[in-house]
């Protein structure tokens, strides 16, 4: 994901309408994941007294996280930050300056560009789906106004900074031009060595995760382990739910989480193969990753739960479904369809282990499991990526837009080098993230305070927060 700009002109590209159809369409998917997807599957898992409670959870995030985004969220990620660009943009586009019909964004083709409106909701779904993963690992506990006070914190001093860390450069067209002006420089010394002054400052414009390296084609940093650390930060310092451990929290709906899971697959395919900015192979090789490395975890997880307890169950499968494509997501645009069926078996049976034996070894109350899929499962998925993108295993390879000016060609990959610097992209979202949510979190509970009385808990948050509830008998 990128931000180049520029506006329309005679000899500029111009946006091809298959392109921008797609990614309007990739958009409502996104969305589509967080209203109803996500919504029903997190509700379904809760009992019946917090189901309305985490509808509206989940409803008000999209919503606030929309309107921060145009506010003053785009123009973070996707600006030149200046003195602190490594970290975070600035607020050149704040309230979508100049971002009009007339816009364009880059994509990953040189010569390719999409309107930047179009590019701008796009990311958009990304920042609302984020926070509202995090609502999982202390559903049933937690005050309203708490929440939407650390969402509101948490999007703009966690979030925004690791989507421009990991997803800000200046785009193919510049790296190019920039470097067909060191070939056209020639053998004058003064004029060469201005230009590659200049292709070293384009190549400069970046967040600091994507000068390092890192790869992550939909997300697996800045969306699922960004918000699987917070996640599990929060509800260990929330603390579990009353009579957790002691009384039954079965989940009153698996038939809301089976269509919520449903919704989330489908939708998946506007998150990932939307992800390439365009509609070309490199968007197919991404939509067919998304469908088998997710059937793979399905199957894995189904398997893995029948030898350890004996049953089959619904709820597995579609944990897996989603571990599978929490684990597929950085990797989508990099990987080949069997090495993404490898990553899939793997994110279903390593997932399950932690939902099941780390976190009852440990006894933390993620209530329905964010640390042990959307974190475990991007962890995974990340440090599988430096090793999936290699040609030898059917990956694409690297590339390098200075190569060939003009046109992108396979980069240098040394394997261990990519591995690790995948491994520093995970240490520093988990150390931004974990360290950052805690900071937020003791500051609310200063505020208003994280959690609901044991009355209003046990009366359920539908009532106690809401005053309705999800079902009227």
């Amino acid at each position: 994901m990128l931000t180049s700009v520029s506006a329309y002109a005679a000899d500029a590209p111009v946006p091809n309408k298959g392109d921008t159809a797609w990614m309007l369409v990739s958009t409502a998917l996104v969305l589509m994941m967080s209203i109803p997807g996500l919504a029903l599957f997190y509700g379904g898992l809760v009992r019946t007294k917090n189901m309305l409670a985490v509808l509206t959870q989940v409803f008000a995030i999209v919503s606030i996280v929309a309107l921060l985004w145009v506010f003053y969220g785009y123009s973070l990620a996707f600006t030149n930050g200046g003195g602190l660009n490594d970290f975070v943009g600035g607020f050149s586009k704040a309230f979508l300056k100049g971002v009009d019909v007339n816009a364009v964004a880059a994509t990953f083709s040189n010569g390719v560009v999409i309107p930047e409106l179009v590019y701008m909701a796009f990311q958009m779904t990304f920042a609302c789906i984020t926070p509202a993963l995090i609502v999982g690992a202390f559903a049933e506990r937690i005050k309203f106004s708490a929440l939407i006070t650390f969402v509101v914190l948490w999007v703009t001093f966690i979030y925004f900074p690791i989507a421009h860390m990991v997803w800000y450069w200046a785009g193919p067209d510049a790296i190019a031009d920039a470097a067909k002006a060191v070939a056209a420089a020639g053998s004058d010394a003064a004029a060469k060595a201005a230009a590659e002054a200049k292709l070293a400052e384009v190549q400069a414009d970046a967040g600091m995760l994507y000068k390092w390296g890192a790869l992550d084609f939909a997300g697996g940093t800045v969306v699922h382990i960004n918000a699987g650390i917070a996640g599990l930060v929060g509800c260990i310092l929330i603390g579990k739910r009353v009579g957790y451990g002691k009384e039954l929290m079965a989940p009153h709906s698996l038939t809301m989480t089976m269509i919520g899971a449903s919704l989330l697959w489908i939708g998946w395919f506007g998150f990932n193969a939307g992800s390439n900015l365009e509609a070309n192979g490199t968007t197919a090789l991404a939509f067919v990753n998304t469908f088998v490395a997710t059937a793979a975890a399905a199957v894995a997880w189904l398997f893995v739960e029948w030898a350890a307890k004996g049953k089959p169950s619904l709820l597995g499968m579609v944990s897996g479904a989603v571990a599978g494509l929490v684990a597929i997501t950085p990797a989508s645009g990099f990987a080949g369809p069997m090495g993404s069926i490898v990553l899939g078996l793997a994110a279903g049976a390593v997932c399950f282990f932690f939902v099941s034996t780390v976190k009852n070894a440990l006894g933390y109350d993620d209530s329905l499991d964010v640390f042990g899929v959307h974190c475990i499962g991007g962890i995974l998925g990340a440090v599988a990526t430096g090793i999936l993108v290699s040609p030898d295993l059917g990956g694409t390879g690297l590339v390098d837009y200075a190569a060939k000016p003009g046109e992108a060609s396979p980069g240098d990959y040394v394997m261990a080098t990519q591995v690790i610097t995948q491994l520093k992209a995970v240490g520093l979202t988990l150390l931004w993230s974990g360290v950052g949510s805690a900071i937020l979190y003791k500051i609310v509970d200063v505020i208003f305070g994280l959690r609901v009385t044991q009355e209003k808990e046990r009366e359920g948050l539908d009532i106690a927060e809401h005053g309705e509830r999800a079902y009227n008998y």
